[in-house]
């Protein structure tokens, strides 16, 4: 539900953005790379000793950025955006029902499938470079800021000895993530980085009396739009 709401926000956005886009090339008050695109490899970094991370984890990223141009050639700008994310990491660290939630280090246990997802409503702030003008449509871009996120909704799955687990609405992480952000391409192709600059899992959360303080680390393409 929550993501035909996103989608349908999404869809407004665009349609709205378009137009503006459509006037502003008449006047050569062109704005850029409103619409964004984005698939990631999700990595754990600081990890507690024990916890590793197997098989590939994704992230999926979408959203929308109004362009801010600060100069009069309009090829530096401020970006300020809302988007969504799903993002998945497969690890060995085991997530449990019981009241309070349970972290424990899967080893020597035969399963299939362990992982956490998260699904986050995120606001992008980022200070835009690139070599564009109002007739050039393939250029080359910097774009560096931070990302705020808000945890929508979480779900961790194992499959496995001595059953299947899985369970939403996970009170071991935090609400709030944010971090570093840096995009740079040329035309279509764009190298993306998120660093995350606090931990996914919150300050009580624990696992085999180590704190789970482990922060996000994104790395793949976007993809830029209008």
């Amino acid at each position: 539900m929550r993501f035909r709401v996103f989608l349908f926000l999404f869809c407004n956005f665009v349609g709205a953005y378009a137009q503006s886009n459509k006037a502003a090339e008449l006047d050569s008050l062109y704005r850029e790379d409103q619409i964004y695109i984005g698939v990631t490899y999700n990595a754990l970094v600081n990890l507690p000793s024990g916890v590793s991370q197997n098989s590939f984890s994704t992230g999926f990223h979408l959203g929308v950025i109004r362009d801010f141009p600060i100069n009069k050639r309009r090829n530096v700008a401020i970006g300020l955006g809302l988007g969504y994310s799903i993002n998945t990491f497969n690890q060995n660290i085991r997530i449990s029902s019981t009241t309070p939630t349970t972290y424990t280090i899967l080893e020597d246990i035969n399963y299939s499938k362990n992982n956490f997802s998260q699904h986050l409503l995120e606001v992008p702030l980022e200070f835009r470079w690139r070599t564009s003008n109002a007739e050039t449509y393939k250029f080359w871009r910097v774009y560096t800021g931070v990302k705020m996120g808000y945890l929508l909704a979480s779900k961790s799955v194992y499959n496995g000895e001595p059953g299947n687990e899985t369970h939403r609405g996970l009170t071991g992480l935090n609400t709030w993530q944010y971090g570093l952000t840096l995009s740079v391409g040329y035309n279509t192709w764009n190298g993306y980085i998120y660093y995350g600059l606090n931990p996914i899992f919150d300050s009580i959360s624990s696992t085999n009396a180590q704190s789970i303080e482990m922060n996000a680390l994104k790395i793949g393409l976007i993809f830029y739009i209008l």
